[in-house]
């Protein structure tokens, strides 16, 4: 990997002004085509990126040459190997130093780019997220908080697949950080927090829940709402929602595979007659607008908080559209300097 030089200046501004964004050009279901394309809409969308493209430079080149953009503002970073979903992500990262995912975490490591993005290797991410960008001193668990569509916007569920064995401590972690989120990145002020439970009284819940709670309803930093029973989830009930990541994971599967059934057969069900085609012509309009809010591809991906850089995982199956949104994720997330406030709230004991 050659060396760069960042400060330069582009038509009055400098790189640096620009948010500089290293993506996974390899990773996931349809790298590279649907990886540069949302590259290439996102530095449409806004002037604040810059990309840098980590992956096989033939490839990615190759891939390029159907696009027009801005040339001065997205760089090939040459990455030799890719990291596959199958393979065991702690020998991965050691074993592949060349690959796109431990390459890119380095430009960040590094202070060449200010975030990472990835729809590769979720466990290869997680851990090379801690072990290449490394957490914030204080932060004892990163979380995955992905954004969640609900029926008032979104609500943050944090965490969905990092910690599975969560301690107390790092729930009352995961509160603080995604509160912090919610209300710089999101715009939610002082964002109600819910933690995932079995019954709304202080009582129920599992050995975790019942610790984890009395040490949210004490602390002064967030708005602590109590439990959220997760058919109220959908509702909105919490902004923030506090679990452990086995049950995080389920919730956002669960999510994802109702809604992705619901829409299939809604559209089912319009088409089977003469009669419904010419209804779900006159409610097509609303109907793709009601539809748009619960599409998680227009969110962006799920960051993994609490680490000295910004690190973003995006589904496996990410198309040009989540990375595009993704990428202009990062850019808020930098502008509004989250990790600054994550450590200004995580003291160290």
């Amino acid at each position: 990997m050659s060396s760069r030089i960042i400060l330069v200046v582009l038509g009055g501004i400098k790189m640096t002004d620009r948010t500089i964004v290293a993506l996974d050009a390899m990773g996931g279901d349809n790298a590279p085509k649907e990886m540069i394309k949302g590259a290439v809409q996102a530095l449409e969308k806004t002037d604040a990126v810059q990309v840098l493209l980590v992956g096989k430079e033939d490839v990615i080149r190759a891939e390029l040459a159907q696009y027009t953009y801005d040339k001065a503002r997205i760089e090939i970073v040459n990455a030799t190997e890719v990291i596959e979903t199958a393979e065991p992500p702690v020998n991965a990262i050691r074993r592949k130093k060349d690959s796109s995912i431990v390459v890119g975490m380095k430009l960040v490591k590094e202070g060449q780019a200010d975030a990472f993005v990835s729809a590769g290797s979720s466990g290869a991410v997680l851990v090379g997220g801690q072990v290449i960008v490394g957490r914030i001193k204080g932060v004892e668990r990163p979380p995955l908080a992905p954004l969640i569509p609900t029926e008032k916007g979104v609500s943050l569920l944090v965490d969905c697949g990092a910690n599975v064995d969560a301690r107390p401590s790092h729930l009352v972690q995961f509160a603080k950080m995604g509160s912090i989120y919610m209300e710089h990145v999101v715009g939610i002020k002082n964002p109600k927090v819910g933690i995932v439970n079995i019954g709304a009284e202080e009582e129920k819940g599992n050995a975790l829940v019942k610790e984890t709670f009395p040490l949210l309803k004490g602390e002064k930093n967030i708005n602590f709402i109590g439990s959220v029973e997760a058919r109220e989830i959908p509702h909105g009930q919490a902004d923030v929602i506090v679990c452990e990541a086995f049950a995080g994971n389920i919730i956002l599967k669960l999510f994802e595979g109702v809604g992705s059934v619901l829409i299939s057969e809604i559209k089912k069900g319009m088409m089977g007659s003469l009669r419904s085609k010419i209804g779900a012509l006159l409610v097509k309009p609303a109907l793709k607008k009601a539809l748009k809010s619960f599409d998680s591809s227009e969110y962006g991906g799920a960051p993994l908080l609490g680490l000295n850089g910004l690190v973003v995982k995006t589904h496996g199956s990410s198309t040009a559209k989540e990375i595009c949104n993704t990428i202009i994720q990062c850019v808020t997330f930098k502008e509004q300097k989250i990790n600054e406030k994550i450590k200004e709230s995580i003291q160290p004991e």
